[in-house]
């Protein structure tokens, strides 16, 4: 495995959940310090080769969907490589990689799929929580996505950074908890 690689994934397992999924201003500049400029080497294709094994792939899906998410919060390239990210993520499944990676890091192969804005892809994330990674919160919020998707066509708290105008269905939804209020509909 590439070194370059190797530290992404070291790197990010020492963050661990607790901050995968915290919002916090240092540790989105470490993040735009560390790798904005290796994540815009993986935009214009320099790390295809990571595509050829599991921990690679691995590494180059949380490079190109996890980190912009951190180097960009609030801004529409938070989103610009999710694309990628989703095409390496489809692939590393075919090849079962995401069955070669055990524990929490596995979900990092199916979030790509959470993150589109597209039904199909908010399907199989559904899917693939249920059937490689069963037992875990991730089911939940996979099929919040999916709901907001089937509500919406689109992600509404997405609109600002994406400069796009929110319909009066939409800002209702936003005011009412937005996707706070879709997990705790699900719950019950």
């Amino acid at each position: 495995m590439d070194k370059l690689a190797e530290e992404i994934l070291d790197f990010w397992t020492d963050v661990g959940m607790e901050g995968w999924y915290t919002e916090s201003a240092e540790f989105d500049d470490k993040i735009r310090s560390r790798y904005k400029a290796i994540w815009t080497d993986a935009l214009d294709g320099k790390y295809s080769d990571w595509k050829l094994d599991a921990k690679s792939s691995l590494a180059l899906i949380i490079l190109l969907d996890q980190f912009p998410r951190n180097m960009f919060r609030g801004d529409e390239a938070s989103f610009a490589s999710d694309r990628k990210a989703l095409c390496v993520a489809k692939k590393a499944i075919e090849r079962n990689f995401d069955m070669q990676i055990e524990g929490d890091m596995r979900q990092f192969f199916y979030l790509p799929f959470m993150h589109s804005e597209c039904l199909k892809d908010q399907d199989a994330a559904v899917r693939a929580f249920c059937t490689r990674m069963p037992g875990t919160s991730n089911l939940l919020h996979a099929r919040a996505h999916r709901q907001v998707i089937r509500d919406f066509g689109r992600f509404p708290y997405r609109n600002d950074a994406l400069s796009r105008e929110s319909t009066g269905k939409e800002v209702s939804y936003l005011n009412a908890g937005g996707y706070r209020f879709t997990v705790e509909n699900i719950e019950q």
